[in-house]
């Protein structure tokens, strides 16, 4: 069965966002099932949906380690999500 989480990326525009994140989603055996992004006057905005079944690691761990990628080495906000608990956050 697949396991899903969200990945959101915000942050200053800048070279090179999509191709880091990416490059380590692969490295961890992340799968990208569905990607949106855009920019607003300078500002990236990325939503992802990714299978996670093939991870290696804790979630927990992945996700930490994303977020201080994000945070120093490309200047954005990373955040990392179980799709349940995303969905149960979300829920009106």
């Amino acid at each position: 069965m697949q396991e899903r989480a969200i990945i959101t990326v915000v942050g200053k525009d800048t070279v090179g966002i999509i191709a880091k994140v990416c490059t380590f989603l692969a490295k961890e055996r992340i799968n990208i099932l569905d990607i949106s992004q855009t920019i607003v006057q300078g500002y990236f905005n990325m939503m992802m949906i990714v299978d996670v079944t093939g991870l290696k690691k804790p979630f927990g761990d992945m996700a930490e380690e994303l977020a201080a990628m994000g945070q120093e080495e490309i200047g954005v906000q990373i955040k990392a999500q179980k799709e349940e608990i995303f969905d149960s956050m979300h829920r009106i």
